[in-house]
């Protein structure tokens, strides 16, 4: 009995000390995912797919799904430049309502809208929704699956 009362406040104190470094953990990666985000919509509003790409971890793994499902990152390159392959079909893309969930330390999902405001000449305003599951990496955070639909 004397052993479990003195183990006791270790117990509390671990607990006190894991908790916030987990919730300043998942904090840490949501910012860290939202930059990614952001960056991706600066590339993508500047007309650099090349850029945008970044932000997908460069695999032959690395899936999208949409209208139809493209495996690997360079098939997922290439469905970009042919579907966005003038400024004016690219337009200006915003993302709204993201929200981040952990599944673990390197693993983390991201829901959330999309706008693509464009001329007539570029198809006419685009929305929709995505879901993206991220992967950390030594690269840091990268999509490694891609559900985007209109």
């Amino acid at each position: 009995m004397r052993r479990m009362k003195r183990f006791v406040p270790w117990l509390l104190l671990a607990v006190l000390w894991v908790v916030p470094i987990r919730a300043v953990f998942a904090q840490d990666a949501e910012s860290a995912i939202k930059q990614v985000l952001m960056d991706q919509v600066s590339a993508w509003n500047r007309a650099d797919i090349a850029a945008f790409m970044q932000g997908y971890k460069d695999s032959p793994d690395t899936t999208f799904i949409g209208k139809t499902m493209r495996q690997g990152w360079q098939q997922v390159m290439e469905r970009y430049k042919a579907s966005y392959s003038t400024k004016d079909a690219m337009g200006s893309l915003e993302f709204s309502d993201l929200k981040i969930r952990m599944l673990g330390t390197n693993y983390a999902v991201a829901t959330g809208n999309y706008h693509l405001t464009r001329t007539a000449a570029g198809g006419g305003d685009a929305s929709g929704i995505f879901s993206l599951v991220w992967e950390k990496s030594a690269e840091g955070w990268k999509i490694i699956l891609d559900h985007t639909s209109s």
